[in-house]
């Protein structure tokens, strides 16, 4: 059974950095595509970046030049570091796991809270 496990949230001012974490157990070989997606409260949930076996990687706009995905697949471990944090960045950040890069989303994590203050 797969899993998939996020860490790293938490609570920064605004201009700061966070990095996340996430473990991806339970693949027979690897998953295809990584990302991370978040939701705020009432708002749709909106993917962040993806990055796919071989390195490539997409991001929403929003984030793109102060958001950098990675992984490491011995470990089958992704990360997101994010800098230049703002307010609007605050949400609930997923962590998925998939076998296409359109749909990079057979499995999600529970999430992780990041809260940017002002």
């Amino acid at each position: 059974q797969v899993q998939v496990a996020e860490s790293g949230g938490g609570s920064v001012q605004a201009g700061g950095s966070l990095r996340l974490s996430c473990v991806v157990s339970g693949y027979t070989d690897s998953p295809y595509c990584m990302g991370w997606s978040r939701q705020a409260p009432g708002k749709e949930r909106e993917r962040v970046a993806r990055i796919n076996m071989q390195g490539g990687t997409s991001y929403a706009e929003s984030v793109e030049g102060r958001f950098t995905i990675s992984k490491d697949n011995a470990k089958n471990t992704l990360y997101l570091q994010m800098n230049s944090l703002q307010p609007e960045d605050t949400a609930l950040y997923y962590c998925a796991a998939g076998n296409t890069w359109y749909g990079c989303n057979n499995y999600w994590g529970q999430g992780t809270q990041v809260t940017v203050s002002s």
